[in-house]
Formats: C-alpha cells, structure tokens, sequence
C-alpha cells in the first residue's frame, strides 16, 4: 500500500492542532483538532462549481447537490438522512461558483458514522433517471422561490452584468430552461469529470483525531485512489475574466425597488483583502456604518443598505446595496454617489477605520467559535493554496490595516466605473443616472 504524506500546518495557543494528510492520487485531510469540545464537523470538499460548467451543463453542479442524497448502493435517501437525523446531527450541501461542499455536523462519538455517510454519498452516488426527473421539479421549484426574493435575485443580475453571459455571470442554479433541458447524461458526466479524489480536499475539525479520520476516510475511498494519479492544480487563469459596466433593470410590479451598484473587487489571494473588509464593513457593514447613518438613520430612504466584497480565484467584486420605495432610488442612488467620492476622494476618518477594523477582529474570533467555521475555514485554505495563518496572525493583519491603505483600496476600486443593477416596478433603465 502506498504511503500517505503527514505533516502538522499549525498548532494554535488555544491548544488546537490543524493536521494535514495528502494520499497517493492526491486526495487530500485536513483536521483541526480542537480542545473542550464535543461535536465534530465533517466535509468533502469537491473543487468543482458552477463555473466549470459549459453552457449545455448550466445547474449541473447544483443539480448533483441535490442527486448524490437520493441514494447510494448501501443506503436509500430515507436512510441517509436517517441516520444523522437519528444522533441530532445535521447533514447538508452547498454549491458555490467554484466549489461544491457536503458535510455533517455530529457529536464526537457519532464521527464514524458520518465521516461513512458523507463518503458514501459522495463516492457512490446511483443517479437515477427518476432521481433526475424527481429532483427536477424540486429545483424548478427552489428557483421560483429565489426569483421570488428580488434581494436574493439582484445579485444574479449584477453577476451577469458585470461578467456577462460566462460560467462566472449565470446563476449557481441554473434557469429554468437549462434545468429541464439536463439530461441525466449530462449531469452524470460532470459528475465523472469533477468528482474524483484529486480534485477534492477532506476537512474535519472539533474533537477529531486525524490518524482516525485518515484512517476511516482511506478506507471509503479505497476503491478510488489511483496512485498514479496527480492532484488537481489550483484553479487559475492566465488572465482575469472580462469585466463589464453598465445598467441592467429587471422590471417587475413590486412594492420595493432593489438596486445594486458596483465594481470589479480583488480577487480571492490579493493581500488587500484585508484593507478592503475594514472599508466595506467601516462603510456599509452595521447600524454605525457610513452608508447605514447617511440613508437610514439621517434620511429614512432604506430600512436595509449594506456594502460587501466577493472574491473569486482570479476576480472580484464590491457593491453597495438598497432596497427602498421605487420613488426614492435616485435619492438614494445620489447618496451612494455622493458617498464613494468623499471615500475615493478622503478616505475614511481614523474613528470609522478603528470601529471597521474592531467589526472584523470580532467577525473573524467569534466566526470560528463553531466547529463547523472551522472546518470551511481549513478546507478553504486548502483548496485555494494559501498559508492558514493563526487566529494571532489574522487579528495582527487585521490590526495593520491603516486609513492609508484603506484610502488606497477605495481609490483604486470605487473610482472605476460603476454598474447599477435594479428590481423594480420601472419601463427604462435610462432614468437611472451612475457615474461613468
């Protein structure tokens, strides 16, 4: 039996041990053990999203987030669900732009059972022509339920704007017409493409330990480790994805007018990324927040307004949302104007850098009190090559940040030219005027 490769990544002051473990053909463990706890957190973490889809395969990703719990050659659905269902567990899935992650969390005693589970739906799934034609309607379903929330939906449309009709713009679930136009042979082929232990990173963490969890997941994927086989490389392009500007207006009879202004963000690595979380949160990211004083608390144009960032491997983006009566949107849409020159122009005051960067101190501690945090936190690094830096070196990069280098991260960003997605019960994008 081939030999696997261990080393230990990081051993923080709380006591805790994060444990790396890479197997012949590339799949990769990553644990954290960590003290005084009783749960533990478990993932398989495919590095495959709606971005690698091609036209033809768009919601194939999402789709399989859906299949792979409808049974395996061991268990039915019922079963699956079942069994974790039975500790108090919680087994569930997510499908992003350029990942796709399933995972349970469990008391400690109940590890082996899912650490089982997971691996088997992952590793074995029937994908069944009825399981397709089932799931179907169920996704059908789910998206008439997103396009139903215009706060949820204005971010797809912003996505699209600003990336265009590429893997990166279309939504994670598919259109309507794409799902029912998927085949399960499509499906089942993206499956066979994407699912294999190269290309996926397993992550524990909570009251593990990692030779166990080596030992256990070894064993369910057994019978697909090729040692000849090489680990994925890291996702990454040779040049950034084309960028669009513009204003795209989704009219629709609602009560409330959603809008969405933005601009091209840092991609995922870029080392100012923590310059620009203080911005974000300093700007739009609580009730003391720049943008939450100016137009709610000052003015009463918007009971929800918040700024935020997304980072992808090689791209990026930062907006500025609203949602407010269809009568106040140039109102508003003037503040937000207003307000990202004076930020491009000034920077932000040493006070609102200093409550942004303790918002973020506090975000980053208290996020990864969960074992669940913990285990998306390693599996990230991981799947995106990066170092995984101790709490202590997170919180000292957070606190380097100065209103310098946030001024710096504004001016070169906000000062682009702007794109302005809006839901509203409006005839013509024209009436909207942004800076371009």
């Amino acid at each position: 039996m081939a030999r696997a490769q261990t080393s230990t990544l990081l051993r923080e002051d709380d006591g805790s041990i994060v444990c790396r473990t890479v197997l012949p053909g590339g799949l990769r463990i990553v644990t954290q053990q960590v003290p005084g706890v009783r749960s533990a957190a478990f993932g398989v973490w495919v590095t495959a999203g709606s971005r690698d889809e091609t036209p033809a395969q768009h919601g194939s990703a999402h789709f399989l987030e859906h299949l792979l719990f409808k049974g395996t050659s061991r268990r039915s659905a019922l079963e699956i669900s079942s069994m974790v269902d039975s500790v108090g567990g919680d087994l569930n899935a997510f499908t992003g732009k350029e990942l796709t992650c399933y995972h349970a969390k469990v008391l400690d005693r109940d590890l082996p059972m899912a650490i089982d589970v997971v691996c088997d739906v992952v590793t074995d799934a029937l994908l069944r022509g009825g399981d397709v034609d089932d799931e179907r309607g169920v996704i059908l379903e789910e998206i008439a339920m997103y396009e139903d929330d215009p706060s949820d939906l204005i971010h797809d449309d912003f996505a699209m704007l600003l990336y265009g009709d590429t893997p990166l713009g279309r939504p994670i679930l598919g259109t309507t017409d794409s799902i029912k136009q998927l085949s399960r042979s499509t499906i089942r082929s993206f499956y066979k493409k994407h699912y294999q232990p190269s290309g996926m990173v397993v992550s524990a963490a909570g009251n593990v330990d990692h030779a166990d969890v080596v030992k256990r997941v070894r064993a369910a994927f057994a019978p697909f480790l090729d040692a000849d086989a090489t680990q994925k490389p890291l996702r990454g392009s040779k040049s950034k994805p084309a960028m669009h500007t513009g204003v795209v207006l989704n009219s629709r009879p609602t009560e409330q007018a959603n809008l969405l202004l933005g601009f091209p963000g840092l991609a995922r690595g870029d080392e100012r990324r923590y310059a620009l979380a203080v911005l974000t949160t300093a700007f739009g990211g609580g009730m003391s927040s720049r943008l939450f004083q100016e137009i709610r608390e000052k003015r009463g144009l918007a009971y929800s307004v918040y700024a935020f960032s997304q980072g992808f491997s090689d791209s990026g983006m930062v907006g500025l949302y609203a949602g407010c009566l269809p009568a106040k949107v140039p109102t508003v849409l003037e503040v937000f104007q207003e307000q990202i020159q004076s930020v491009v122009q000034n920077g932000l005051t040493a006070d609102e850098v200093a409550r942004g960067k303790g918002q973020v101190r506090g975000a980053t501690v208290l996020g990864q009190e969960d074992t669940s945090a913990r285990m998306n936190r390693i599996a990230k690094a991981e799947l995106q090559g990066e170092e995984l830096p101790s709490m202590d070196q997170l919180l000292e990069r957070v606190d380097a940040v100065t209103p310098e280098a946030v001024h710096a991260v504004a001016a070169d960003l906000l000062s682009a030219q702007a794109s302005l997605a809006v839901i509203g019960p409006f005839e013509d994008a024209s009436v909207f005027r942004i800076n371009q």
